[in-house]
């Protein structure tokens, strides 16, 4: 009876699920016979597949190592999880020759309804395959889920407090800290007046003072070797890990090489990641899923994040909202907390359900794409930076924009699908070095006369006390390296007998990421020197500069609107006039870079303004781009610009080069240094990519 029921086992498949304990190389000729004609997947693998590598994980395949194997109808093979992974929403299509396969895993051969389904929702139908119906009855091994893909194993769960605990904290501070790091420098503070002298006799209604202010520099990067392709190694513990979920429009449109591009570039995000980093992945298209929960970044981390990403499949419309939604939910119901936390979002489309579905001619309002924990609100005190990145010439820039602008992130214009991974890289070389955290600026009047009449911050939130003495700006986090420039402008009185006025104190308040200790810097007083005559004098470059870099943005944003009601014409004469205006400055004619840089950034807008269908391509997106890049100070990917070397790229750090030449390096070389995703192309050719 025994030998019958073992014969029985065989012939429904089912030790192709218990690892090398399956192997049939030992049972009788007709056993073996009998299970490789029922299942097409064992722990079993011919001779020359000793040498083959899974065309999903990049990794080796070896008889007898643990891992089911599947050979599929087309005599590929692959890891059994990796192709369950896969194939689990349905796609019954090879990963390497396109073929279309009848029978796929977890799946008897022409049933629509996945095992996962009825395991899931608890339906028992009536079927033939009974083969399936004995595989989804089988007690689980203590272990069998330590390395299958996470969106296999169990259901959607409605509280996301299922994140990977953080590595054993010691110490006071909570973290380990290297002896080195205690010496770390502070946040510096520097400051220019418009002009280094005022008469006594003269009062000043509107007088600049710029405040720059630099983070410090990072012990994680090192300069790059003559080799491109041998990158030193970040060190973990000298940096602040990152939760990172990543929301990935997967909608019908991203179907082809869209798709295999942004699993690349999610693949090499995973593999630059560090072993105290947590990724999160929330695909979206017409819904939203969780396809990979909040864990740590090991090399068993990354293997299962690089299975989950290369089982997207792109179907259905574009629900941005719900995505949002699930992302900043997985960030909110966590149970421990990395110090640096934020949300990537890519789209190639337009919302279809929450701000498009309507036929009112009322302005869409953006702001219902965000959940309200990644709005910036005193109340609440909670806000999640959201860097979004629009894929091609079909994305919403519009609403791209606005959700990074009202979230504290980034709007980065990705206009070559080539360019997905560079933008990427650049966006994570600056999460991966924050050095600062919730900075707060205080700038205080010295002077029982003076007041500040304005604060040109940009974007970030401020406000000034009604007596006019006290302004504040929160800065929130910067990356190591990064500099900001702020505006003050104050009025300066009479002076009868003093030599000279003192004008402003500037405080620096922030939280170092790594320690979680309070930080406060103070910078030196601000003043000025009082002469008796008026003397002749050349505004400050410095103080110039900022003023062309703000004038230019605010053309920026009225040549937008201008465009936006289809007077292109008078949109590219706002661009031509502030132009001018640069060219005219002191800065400006002491060959500044950042001027020059301005220059070269109107000029290609003005480019992309000459028709409204040029405008509508990509002309929006590039302004709203460089808009974001100004408002923050922070670089954003612009059209096919991630390279460091070009002119609009103002604002990248060493870190970002850093992290983009080794995007580029990797490229160039094939992935042959990288274990990066192989694409999975889903367009009708059979062909591969050169």
């Amino acid at each position: 009876m025994a030998d019958k029921w073992r014969k029985i086992k065989l012939a429904l498949g089912l030790n192709c699920l218990t690892g090398n304990n399956g192997d049939y190389r030992s049972l009788p000729p007709s056993d073996a016979a009998s299970l490789s004609q029922t299942a097409e997947f064992s722990s079993y693998a011919p001779p020359s597949a000793s040498k083959r590598i899974c065309s999903i994980c990049l990794t080796s395949m070896k008889p007898g190592d643990g891992q089911a194997i599947f050979t599929a109808e087309c005599s590929h093979i692959f890891h059994f999880q990796c192709i369950a992974s896969n194939v689990k929403h349905g796609n019954k299509i090879c990963p390497v020759c396109r073929a279309k396969w009848k029978d796929i895993p977890l799946q008897g051969p022409g049933k629509g309804s996945s095992l996962r389904d009825e395991s899931i929702h608890g339906v028992n139908r009536n079927r033939d395959d009974t083969r399936i119906t004995f595989i989804r009855r089988m007690p689980p091994r203590s272990n069998s889920s330590r390395n299958m893909p996470y969106a296999l194993q169990v259901a959607e769960p409605v509280t996301y407090d299922d994140d990977e605990p953080l590595e054993s904290k010691t110490g006071s501070t909570g973290r380990i800290v290297p002896k080195i790091y205690h010496d770390r420098k502070k946040i510096d503070i520097a400051t220019f007046t418009e002009f280094v002298t005022v008469p006594r006799s003269t009062q000043v209604d509107t007088f600049t003072v710029l405040i720059n202010l630099k983070a410090p520099s990072s012990n994680s990067w090192h300069n790059i070797g003559k080799n491109k392709l041998q990158f030193p190694a970040m060190s973990q513990n000298s940096r602040a890990p990152v939760d990172l979920v990543t929301v990935l429009d997967t909608s019908g449109s991203m179907a082809g090489t869209k798709l295999a591009l942004l699993k690349r570039a999610m693949g090499f995000v995973i593999q630059n990641l560090g072993l105290n980093d947590r990724l999160s992945v929330i695909s979206f298209s017409s819904t939203a899923r969780r396809i990979f929960p909040l864990r740590r970044m090991s090399e068993t981390g990354k293997q299962q994040a690089l299975q989950a990403v290369n089982s997207l499949v792109a179907t259905g419309g574009t629900n941005i909202a719900e995505g949002l939604r699930k992302g900043a939910k997985i960030i909110e119901d966590r149970n421990e907390k990395n110090p640096i936390s934020s949300i990537i979002l890519l789209s190639d489309g337009q919302d279809t359900y929450t701000v498009n579905n309507s036929v009112s001619a009322k302005p869409p309002n953006y702001e219902l794409l965000l959940p309200l924990s990644v709005k910036s609100s005193e109340n609440l005190g909670f806000k999640i930076p959201v860097h979004t990145f629009g894929f091609g010439v079909d994305h919403d820039p519009a609403a791209m924009h606005s959700i990074s602008e009202i979230s504290g992130g980034t709007f980065s214009f990705i206009e070559t699908e080539l360019v997905i991974q560079d933008a990427f890289a650049q966006c994570i070389g600056g999460l991966l070095s924050v050095v600062v955290k919730d900075l707060q600026v205080r700038v205080e009047c010295c002077h029982p006369a003076i007041h500040i009449t304005s604060l040109k911050v940009g974007s970030y939130p401020n406000r000034v006390l009604p007596d006019q003495r006290l302004g504040t700006i929160d800065v929130g986090n910067l990356y190591a390296d990064e500099e900001r420039d702020f505006l003050i402008t104050i009025n300066i009185p009479k002076e009868t007998m003093d030599t000279e006025t003192s004008l402003l104190k500037v405080r620096c308040l922030y939280a170092d990421p790594l320690t979680e200790l309070q930080v406060n810097v103070e910078g030196e007083e601000v003043r000025i020197e009082r002469t008796n005559a008026n003397v002749g004098q050349d505004v400050s470059i410095e103080v110039d500069r900022q003023r062309s870099r703000i004038q230019a943005a605010e053309a920026m944003t009225q040549a937008s609107s201008a465009a936006e009601r289809g007077d292109m014409a008078g949109a590219i004469s706002i661009l031509e006039n502030i132009r001018r205006l640069i060219h005219s400055s002191v800065s400006a004619k002491s060959h500044d870079k950042l001027c020059i840089s301005l220059d070269a950034e109107l000029k290609e807008m003005q480019e992309r303004m000459a028709t409204r269908n040029v405008y509508e391509a990509s002309g929006r997106a590039y302004i709203l781009s460089g808009l974001s890049s100004h408002s923050w100070q922070r670089a954003t990917a612009r059209g096919d610009s991630t390279d460091f070397s070009s002119l609009v790229q103002s604002y990248q750090t060493p870190s970002m080069v850093e992290m983009v030449t080794r995007s580029q390096a990797v490229s160039m070389s094939g992935s042959s240094n990288q274990k990066l995703l192989r694409p999975i192309w889903s367009f009708g050719s059979k062909s591969k990519p050169s």
